[in-house]
């Protein structure tokens, strides 16, 4: 296998300082509604990574759940190991991989959770399945085997039969307030356009094109 022959170039476009929005967040929008309109798989998928309290870090995908001038949303079950690791190291961040449109975008910020109130809206929006996922899943946790996970699918699903799933009080959101958000679009000869959103003590967004 020769993997040092896999390369393409990247022309689908540019980007100039010009075309940036002041904000991040208008700017990140503006990305991700067009990474929707061109019906990518999964646009609002994202590697978030951590780094435990001995260092290691650890990366996943999660879904974004929603976004604003506060911070991006994702919710999760608060015993899993990235809750563990923003417990310990609330520095996360967070990336988007649209591929196909030859573009990223990467958020660096500190993870909160959301309150609980936010989390129940969002928990009671999900299709009934999912909620008794949430309620039967020890993320992170070991199992013996496949049954064992399905067998507790099942037991929730009889416990809460004919009834609302309430909150699982072990489950809920985080909010990454980011401090350092950049967008990149591929360029030819492998002379990306790279631009960091640099959170100033102003509260004011420096931006700067960096080298690729």
């Amino acid at each position: 296998m020769d993997l040092q022959s896999i390369r393409r170039e990247y022309l689908t476009g540019s980007l100039t300082r010009e075309q940036l929005d002041p904000s991040p967040v208008a700017q990140f929008a503006l990305w991700l509604d067009q990474a929707i309109r061109m019906e990518l798989v999964d646009p609002t998928a994202m590697v978030l990574a951590t780094v435990n309290a001995e260092g290691q870090p650890s990366q996943r995908v999660v879904l974004l759940k929603g976004f604003d001038e506060h911070g991006f949303v994702f919710y999760t079950n608060y015993d899993s190991r990235k809750s563990q690791d923003i417990g310990a190291n609330a520095r996360v961040s967070l990336h988007f991989p649209w591929y196909p449109i030859e573009r990223q975008v990467l958020v660096c910020g500190v993870a909160e959770k959301v309150s609980a109130e936010q989390s129940k809206t969002y928990f009671n929006s999900r299709p009934r399945e999912s909620q008794l996922g949430a309620w039967a899943s020890p993320q992170s946790r070991v199992l013996a085997s496949r049954e064992e996970i399905v067998a507790r699918f099942n037991s929730v699903s009889d416990k809460f039969a004919d009834q609302e799933i309430p909150l699982p009080e072990f489950w809920g959101g985080f909010r990454v307030r980011p401090s350092r958000v950049e967008f990149w679009q591929g360029g030819a000869n492998r002379l990306h356009d790279r631009f960091q959103y640099a959170l100033q003590s102003s509260g004011h967004w420096q931006i700067d094109r960096l080298a690729p």
